[in-house]
């Protein structure tokens, strides 16, 4: 008997024998959002048995599609294993980052937003597995999901057959905080009823036709979250910089008195500009309408600084999940977890007027912003749920340290040498050094405000300059010179060699 509840008798496996059900060459839809919520059990399986056939020199490599990026069974175990021919669209994984970057593995890099309605129209190939987490299924189709949303309902829906994975780690009382729903294809969509980010629309659960779960794998393993590093001094500095704008903001009324909703993007900048956030007195108490839900952001809410969250996923290290689910009646009320194309979605993202905090790789002098790409050749994650929010959101904020590798690369270059973001979609960059507000001023005036207040004093001498010399026009750019500080890493492990 597989549910709590309902007693359902779909076929029990071990994540060996369902992974023996999946051929060389499947598309496979995971859930998974961040490591939160992410398959485990038979992703691992699937690397071992990708081993065990490479060793044979047969082939085996699948097409991997999630949420998000995922955890150490998922992505660093089947790209460790040479696994994964097709990845979309966000990964963090080591082993999976340098696959993709020696054209091992095609990787799709999406907004996150936009990829339940690909599946929907067949832009993305239709799943021939859906493996996902949940803590029961029902014999009629409901599946209730763990720590994330992600796109686990798109692609229970999409997906030819259907493996659920039922982890005993995580508590039944997360379907209080899930709001499930699918929108309809266009042009035949009303109006998103989220009105205030504590809003429900869904239902508590995902559907499935239970005629397509060929496989049931029960396990009880923690998603694996690390916990962030106590924030450094220049994570510090960034957050008193973001701080002190959104206070000045709230004092000359181009905030509303009970503030605005939040998103704040992943790592460990993120986590100390939302714990300085916190800490603020100025700050009022707060929502936050975002994608991931972080470590900081737990003890917010017990202190009543965080009213209330939306996101797609708990990405919780072991000890703050175990406070969470510790401490349901007061948690399961204030976080909703939504799939992505609602958690993410632009529309809501302009309705409520939300803060875009999220960091950036690199930025021109102009304010294009580059998150995925170092050199403008190799990838680091990608661009993740950052364009949705950003292009639609209130006040749009990127924040990056000014320098890298002791000082050896500059955040702060004359051209982004790859554009995520154009410079039309920021509206402040900060650094360690400074704020530069971007908001009303013409390209000359923005490659001012960023030199001055952002960039590090080793290059800033180096960037006058540029900006200076420059051939002039609309912009100022030497088309023979705008990637030196680029090549000169390339070449010499330096932008600005000694």
């Amino acid at each position: 008997m597989v549910s709590d509840t309902y007693g359902s008798t779909f076929s029990r496996m071990t994540p060996e024998e369902a992974a023996e059900l999946v051929p060389h060459g499947s598309m496979i839809a995971f859930s998974g959002f961040t490591p939160a919520g992410a398959a485990k059990a038979v992703p691992a399986a699937l690397a071992e048995r990708a081993k065990q056939l490479h060793d044979k020199g047969e082939e085996y490599q699948v097409s991997v599609l999630t949420g998000a990026s995922t955890g150490k069974d998922l992505d660093e175990a089947l790209a460790s294993a040479d696994a994964i021919a097709w990845r979309a669209p966000y990964q963090s994984s080591k082993a999976l980052r340098g696959s993709i970057n020696k054209q091992k593995t095609e990787f799709l890099d999406m907004h996150l937003s936009h990829v339940p309605q690909m599946l929907a129209f067949g832009f993305i190939r239709q799943p021939d597995f859906a493996i996902v987490e949940a803590t029961d299924v029902t014999p009629d189709g409901r599946v209730y999901l763990t720590t994330s949303s992600g796109i686990s309902a798109a692609a229970l829906r999409y997906a030819k057959k259907v493996i659920i994975e039922i982890n005993r780690a995580h508590t039944p009382r997360l379907s209080e905080m899930h709001d499930v729903a699918i929108l309809p294809k266009p042009p035949h969509r009303n109006p998103i009823p989220i009105f205030h980010p504590l809003s429900k629309m869904g239902t508590p659960f995902a559907n499935v036709d239970p005629t397509k779960i060929v496989a049931v794998v029960e396990h009880e393993q923690s998603d694996g979250v690390a916990p962030f590093a106590e924030p450094d001094a220049v994570s510090n500095k960034i957050a008193e910089h973001v701080v002190n704008f959104l206070v000045n903001e709230l004092k000359i009324g181009r905030i509303p008195p009970e503030f605005l909703p939040l998103q704040s993007g992943v790592g460990n900048v993120a986590n100390a500009v939302m714990a300085g956030l916190g800490n603020s007195e100025d700050v009022p108490p707060f929502y936050m309408y975002s994608e991931v839900f972080q470590d900081a952001l737990v003890d917010l809410m017990e202190n009543g600084k965080l009213l209330g969250a939306s996101t797609t996923s708990l990405t919780l290290s072991d000890p703050q999940i175990k406070r969470m689910y510790d401490n349901m009646d007061f948690f399961a009320p204030r976080v909703v977890l939504r799939p992505q194309e609602l958690s993410n979605n632009p529309g809501v993202v302009r309705r409520l007027g939300v803060i875009a905090i999220n960091t950036a790789i690199e930025a021109d002098i102009y304010g294009h912003v580059n998150s995925t790409h170092i050199c403008g050749t190799q990838l680091m994650n990608g661009i993740g749920g950052s364009g949705d929010f950003i292009r639609n959101a209130y006040l749009s904020i990127f924040v990056a340290p000014s320098i890298a590798k002791g000082g050896k690369i500059s955040a702060v270059v004359p051209m982004a040498s790859h554009i995520d973001h154009s410079e039309h979609s920021v509206s402040v960059f900060v650094t360690e050094q400074g704020l530069a507000d971007l908001r009303g001023l013409g390209p000359i005036e923005r490659a001012n405000a960023i030199i001055e207040n952002c960039a590090h004093p080793r290059y800033k001498d180096y960037l006058r300059k540029y900006l200076k010399e420059s051939p002039g026009g609309h912009l100022h750019h030497d088309l023979g010179k705008c990637f030196e500080m680029h090549r000169n890493f390339i070449e010499s492990g330096e932008m600005l060699p000694e």
